[in-house]
Protein backbone atom coordinates (compact mmCIF):
# COMPACT_ATOMS: atom_id res chain seq x y z
CA UNK A 1 0.00 0.00 0.00
CA UNK A 2 1.29 3.40 -0.73
CA UNK A 3 -0.58 6.47 1.09
CA UNK A 4 0.93 10.24 -0.37
CA UNK A 5 -0.07 12.25 3.04
CA UNK A 6 -0.65 16.26 2.82
CA UNK A 7 0.54 18.02 5.75
CA UNK A 8 3.16 15.61 7.99
CA UNK A 9 2.91 17.02 11.06
CA UNK A 10 2.36 15.94 14.86
CA UNK A 11 -0.64 13.61 14.18
CA UNK A 12 0.38 13.12 10.34
CA UNK A 13 3.72 11.65 11.86
CA UNK A 14 2.00 9.23 13.94
CA UNK A 15 -0.46 7.85 11.68
CA UNK A 16 2.67 7.87 8.70
CA UNK A 17 4.96 5.28 11.62
CA UNK A 18 1.82 3.28 12.42
CA UNK A 19 1.56 2.77 8.41
CA UNK A 20 5.56 2.30 7.63
CA UNK A 21 4.72 -0.47 10.39
CA UNK A 22 2.42 -2.50 8.83
CA UNK A 23 4.50 -2.31 5.69
CA UNK A 24 2.89 0.51 3.69
CA UNK A 25 5.52 3.26 2.00
CA UNK A 26 4.54 6.76 2.93
CA UNK A 27 5.35 9.93 1.13
CA UNK A 28 4.02 13.07 3.02
CA UNK A 29 4.11 16.78 1.94
CA UNK A 30 4.92 19.73 3.94
CA UNK A 31 5.38 23.90 3.21
CA UNK A 32 8.65 23.47 2.80
CA UNK A 33 9.51 20.38 2.02
CA UNK A 34 11.53 19.26 5.27
CA UNK A 35 13.61 15.73 6.47
CA UNK A 36 12.65 14.18 3.02
CA UNK A 37 9.21 15.24 2.43
CA UNK A 38 7.80 17.19 -0.63
CA UNK A 39 7.10 20.75 -0.87
CA UNK A 40 3.36 21.13 -0.96
CA UNK A 41 3.71 23.39 -3.75
CA UNK A 42 5.97 21.40 -6.08
CA UNK A 43 3.62 20.36 -8.38
CA UNK A 44 5.27 18.09 -10.34
CA UNK A 45 6.63 16.04 -7.44
CA UNK A 46 3.23 15.93 -5.62
CA UNK A 47 1.06 14.95 -8.86
CA UNK A 48 3.74 12.12 -9.48
CA UNK A 49 3.40 10.75 -5.75
CA UNK A 50 -0.47 10.95 -6.50
CA UNK A 51 -0.63 9.28 -9.67
CA UNK A 52 1.16 6.47 -7.65
CA UNK A 53 -0.36 6.18 -3.85
CA UNK A 54 -3.28 4.08 -3.21
CA UNK A 55 -4.20 5.95 -0.50
CA UNK A 56 -4.36 9.46 0.01
CA UNK A 57 -5.05 11.59 3.49
CA UNK A 58 -5.15 15.08 4.30
CA UNK A 59 -4.42 16.33 7.58
CA UNK A 60 -4.32 20.31 6.30
CA UNK A 61 -6.78 22.55 7.51
CA UNK A 62 -8.70 24.70 6.04
CA UNK A 63 -7.39 28.57 5.03
CA UNK A 64 -10.67 30.97 5.11
CA UNK A 65 -12.66 29.64 2.84
CA UNK A 66 -10.87 27.10 0.76
CA UNK A 67 -9.83 23.63 1.31
CA UNK A 68 -5.94 24.47 0.03
CA UNK A 69 -5.89 20.17 -1.11
CA UNK A 70 -9.01 20.71 -2.65
CA UNK A 71 -7.51 23.40 -4.53
CA UNK A 72 -4.63 22.76 -5.79
CA UNK A 73 -4.98 18.99 -6.07
CA UNK A 74 -8.35 18.22 -5.96
CA UNK A 75 -8.67 17.22 -10.01
CA UNK A 76 -5.64 14.80 -9.38
CA UNK A 77 -7.09 12.66 -6.19
CA UNK A 78 -7.72 9.41 -6.36
CA UNK A 79 -7.90 5.64 -4.93
CA UNK A 80 -8.58 5.83 -1.12
CA UNK A 81 -8.98 9.35 0.52
CA UNK A 82 -8.70 10.66 3.86
CA UNK A 83 -9.54 13.57 5.26
CA UNK A 84 -8.93 14.79 9.53
CA UNK A 85 -11.20 16.97 10.25
CA UNK A 86 -12.56 18.16 13.64
CA UNK A 87 -15.57 17.22 16.26
CA UNK A 88 -15.60 21.33 16.10
CA UNK A 89 -18.19 20.86 13.38
CA UNK A 90 -20.73 19.91 15.65
CA UNK A 91 -20.67 22.91 17.26
CA UNK A 92 -21.79 23.47 21.35
CA UNK A 93 -24.37 20.85 21.90
CA UNK A 94 -24.58 22.16 25.68
CA UNK A 95 -22.61 18.62 26.98
CA UNK A 96 -25.20 16.36 25.27
CA UNK A 97 -23.66 13.66 23.20
CA UNK A 98 -22.88 13.98 19.40
CA UNK A 99 -22.95 10.83 16.90
CA UNK A 100 -21.51 11.70 12.97
CA UNK A 101 -25.57 11.87 12.09
CA UNK A 102 -25.49 15.38 14.09
CA UNK A 103 -26.24 18.83 12.42
CA UNK A 104 -23.09 20.38 11.27
CA UNK A 105 -23.10 24.09 13.14
CA UNK A 106 -19.85 24.46 13.28
CA UNK A 107 -18.40 27.90 13.95
CA UNK A 108 -15.56 27.79 12.00
CA UNK A 109 -17.30 27.68 8.00
CA UNK A 110 -14.12 26.95 6.62
CA UNK A 111 -14.42 23.54 8.43
CA UNK A 112 -17.52 22.88 7.68
CA UNK A 113 -17.22 23.60 4.02
CA UNK A 114 -14.13 21.38 3.69
CA UNK A 115 -15.29 18.24 5.99
CA UNK A 116 -18.29 18.26 3.65
CA UNK A 117 -16.49 18.83 0.76
CA UNK A 118 -14.12 15.67 1.66
CA UNK A 119 -17.02 13.52 2.08
CA UNK A 120 -19.08 14.31 -1.27
CA UNK A 121 -15.74 12.83 -2.37
CA UNK A 122 -15.99 9.42 -0.86
CA UNK A 123 -13.34 10.37 1.47
CA UNK A 124 -13.28 8.45 4.73
CA UNK A 125 -13.73 11.91 7.45
CA UNK A 126 -12.24 11.20 10.24
CA UNK A 127 -13.34 13.81 13.17
CA UNK A 128 -11.21 14.44 16.09
CA UNK A 129 -11.29 16.14 19.34
CA UNK A 130 -8.73 17.26 21.37
CA UNK A 131 -5.75 15.45 20.77
CA UNK A 132 -3.04 14.49 23.26
CA UNK A 133 0.31 12.24 23.33
CA UNK A 134 4.07 12.38 23.96
CA UNK A 135 5.39 15.83 24.08
CA UNK A 136 1.63 17.23 24.05
CA UNK A 137 -0.60 16.43 26.88
CA UNK A 138 -1.67 18.12 30.46
CA UNK A 139 1.49 16.32 32.02
CA UNK A 140 3.65 18.74 29.89
CA UNK A 141 1.50 21.73 30.31
CA UNK A 142 1.36 21.43 33.90
CA UNK A 143 5.26 20.98 34.07
CA UNK A 144 5.31 24.16 31.90
CA UNK A 145 3.17 26.35 33.94
CA UNK A 146 0.79 26.31 31.52
CA UNK A 147 -1.91 24.12 33.03
CA UNK A 148 -5.46 26.11 33.93
CA UNK A 149 -8.53 25.13 36.13
CA UNK A 150 -11.41 26.63 34.92
CA UNK A 151 -14.19 27.52 36.72
CA UNK A 152 -16.98 26.12 34.64
CA UNK A 153 -19.26 23.84 35.96
CA UNK A 154 -20.56 20.62 33.64
CA UNK A 155 -17.93 21.89 31.12
CA UNK A 156 -17.58 18.68 29.55
CA UNK A 157 -14.60 17.74 26.60
CA UNK A 158 -13.74 14.83 24.50
CA UNK A 159 -9.88 13.26 23.64
CA UNK A 160 -7.92 11.07 21.95
CA UNK A 161 -4.73 9.68 22.47
CA UNK A 162 -2.49 10.20 19.10
CA UNK A 163 -1.91 6.49 18.56
CA UNK A 164 -5.34 5.80 19.28
CA UNK A 165 -6.08 8.52 15.99
CA UNK A 166 -3.48 6.64 14.27
CA UNK A 167 -4.99 3.06 14.17
CA UNK A 168 -8.53 4.82 13.81
CA UNK A 169 -6.99 6.21 10.40
CA UNK A 170 -5.62 3.11 9.20
CA UNK A 171 -8.63 1.08 9.90
CA UNK A 172 -10.57 3.58 8.37
CA UNK A 173 -8.93 3.30 5.15
CA UNK A 174 -9.69 -0.98 5.52
CA UNK A 175 -13.55 0.38 6.06
CA UNK A 176 -16.41 2.20 3.67
CA UNK A 177 -16.18 5.80 3.16
CA UNK A 178 -17.89 8.51 5.22
CA UNK A 179 -17.18 10.40 8.83
CA UNK A 180 -15.55 8.84 11.90
CA UNK A 181 -15.74 10.30 15.20
CA UNK A 182 -12.22 8.87 16.83
CA UNK A 183 -12.69 9.89 20.67
CA UNK A 184 -11.84 7.72 23.78
CA UNK A 185 -14.95 6.60 26.12
CA UNK A 186 -14.89 9.09 28.73
CA UNK A 187 -15.66 12.40 28.02
CA UNK A 188 -15.39 14.84 30.92
CA UNK A 189 -13.92 18.24 32.64
CA UNK A 190 -10.74 19.55 31.52
CA UNK A 191 -10.45 20.38 35.23
CA UNK A 192 -10.81 16.58 35.81
CA UNK A 193 -7.78 15.85 33.64
CA UNK A 194 -5.24 18.44 35.00
CA UNK A 195 -6.18 17.49 38.35
CA UNK A 196 -5.22 13.50 37.41
CA UNK A 197 -1.66 14.98 35.86
CA UNK A 198 -0.95 16.81 38.57
CA UNK A 199 -1.66 13.81 40.94
CA UNK A 200 0.78 12.12 38.77
CA UNK A 201 3.37 14.83 39.12
CA UNK A 202 3.34 14.80 42.45
CA UNK A 203 1.64 18.66 42.63
CA UNK A 204 -0.76 20.13 43.91
CA UNK A 205 -4.13 20.79 42.53
CA UNK A 206 -4.24 24.02 40.67
CA UNK A 207 -6.74 26.42 41.65
CA UNK A 208 -9.50 26.85 40.35
CA UNK A 209 -9.98 30.46 37.93
CA UNK A 210 -11.92 32.79 36.01
CA UNK A 211 -10.81 32.62 32.09
CA UNK A 212 -9.87 36.33 32.56
CA UNK A 213 -7.83 35.87 36.04
CA UNK A 214 -5.73 32.99 33.54
CA UNK A 215 -5.30 35.11 31.27
CA UNK A 216 -6.52 32.94 27.96
CA UNK A 217 -5.74 33.62 24.30
CA UNK A 218 -8.69 33.58 22.57
CA UNK A 219 -8.28 30.40 21.04
CA UNK A 220 -8.48 28.72 24.00
CA UNK A 221 -11.48 30.86 24.83
CA UNK A 222 -13.16 29.65 22.09
CA UNK A 223 -12.18 26.06 23.40
CA UNK A 224 -14.23 26.37 26.61
CA UNK A 225 -16.90 28.11 24.56
CA UNK A 226 -18.21 24.57 23.39
CA UNK A 227 -19.45 21.66 25.45
CA UNK A 228 -20.19 18.25 23.83
CA UNK A 229 -19.88 14.69 24.50
CA UNK A 230 -18.57 12.60 21.34
CA UNK A 231 -19.68 9.37 20.61
CA UNK A 232 -17.54 6.89 18.85
CA UNK A 233 -19.95 3.84 18.53
CA UNK A 234 -19.69 4.50 14.62
CA UNK A 235 -16.13 3.84 14.49
CA UNK A 236 -16.08 0.57 16.95
CA UNK A 237 -19.03 -1.17 14.89
CA UNK A 238 -18.06 -0.34 11.06
CA UNK A 239 -14.03 -0.40 11.61
CA UNK A 240 -13.53 -3.09 14.16
CA UNK A 241 -11.43 0.20 16.46
CA UNK A 242 -11.58 0.55 20.00
CA UNK A 243 -9.20 2.46 21.36
CA UNK A 244 -6.49 1.37 23.61
CA UNK A 245 -6.33 4.66 25.74
CA UNK A 246 -9.96 4.46 26.56
CA UNK A 247 -10.06 7.22 29.33
CA UNK A 248 -7.73 9.88 30.19
CA UNK A 249 -6.20 8.31 32.86
CA UNK A 250 -5.01 4.96 31.08
CA UNK A 251 -3.44 7.64 28.77
CA UNK A 252 -1.70 9.94 30.91
CA UNK A 253 -0.79 7.27 33.01
CA UNK A 254 1.44 5.39 29.88
CA UNK A 255 2.64 8.87 28.75
CA UNK A 256 4.23 9.57 32.60
CA UNK A 257 5.55 5.89 32.55
CA UNK A 258 7.68 7.00 29.58
CA UNK A 259 8.46 10.37 31.20
CA UNK A 260 8.93 9.87 34.70
CA UNK A 261 8.60 5.95 35.33
CA UNK A 262 9.55 6.55 38.82
CA UNK A 263 6.07 8.61 39.39
CA UNK A 264 3.69 6.32 37.50
CA UNK A 265 4.98 3.56 39.46
CA UNK A 266 1.74 3.70 41.81
CA UNK A 267 -1.38 5.01 40.69
CA UNK A 268 -2.47 8.39 42.34
CA UNK A 269 -6.28 8.59 44.01
CA UNK A 270 -9.08 7.78 41.80
CA UNK A 271 -9.90 10.57 39.56
CA UNK A 272 -13.64 12.27 39.03
CA UNK A 273 -15.98 9.60 38.42
CA UNK A 274 -17.27 8.73 34.84
CA UNK A 275 -19.40 11.55 33.67
CA UNK A 276 -21.73 10.07 31.15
Amino acid sequence: MKLLIFGLGYSAGYIAAAARARGWTVTGTTRDGREGTLRFDDEVAVRAALAEADAVLSSVPPEGKDDPVLARYGTALGGRLGYLSSTGVYGDAGGAWVDESAAITGRRPGRNAADAAWLARGARVFRLPGIYGPGRSALDRVIEGAAHRIDLPDQVFSRIHVRDLAAGVLAGFAGPPGAYNLADDLPCAQNDVIDFACRLLGRPVLPLQTMDAAGLSPMARAFYAENRRVANGKAKRMLGWRPVYADYRLGLRALSAITNPASASTAPAAASPDQR
